[in-house]
């Protein structure tokens, strides 16, 4: 039994790493790394890394969010469509 709490906690630990580099969660994926021991580093490793995403300005408060979100985090307003997208390059 204790040798599947280890496995499971660095499993879990190397999921979390990887999710954290690519900027996301890092208890989240711990979780899903301890969670799916193999499969949750598996599925950190190919997620998508979030810093990469294309952003857009809020239409109230100007602030960079993802062009994915609806509501702004920082004053709450509804987004319409973007005027312009701003992508990071690399």
């Amino acid at each position: 039994m204790p040798q599947w709490l280890v496995l499971m906690f660095f499993f879990g630990l190397s999921a979390a790493v990887i999710g954290k580099i690519k900027g996301s969660s890092f208890i989240i994926w711990f979780l899903v790394g301890a969670g799916l021991p193999l499969l949750g580093t598996l599925a950190a490793l190919f997620y998508r890394f979030e810093s990469n995403e294309p952003r857009r300005e809020c239409d109230e408060c100007g602030k960079l969010i993802p062009i994915t979100d609806q509501v702004c985090w920082r004053c709450g307003a509804d987004q319409g469509l973007p005027d312009r997208v701003l992508v990071k390059p690399g």
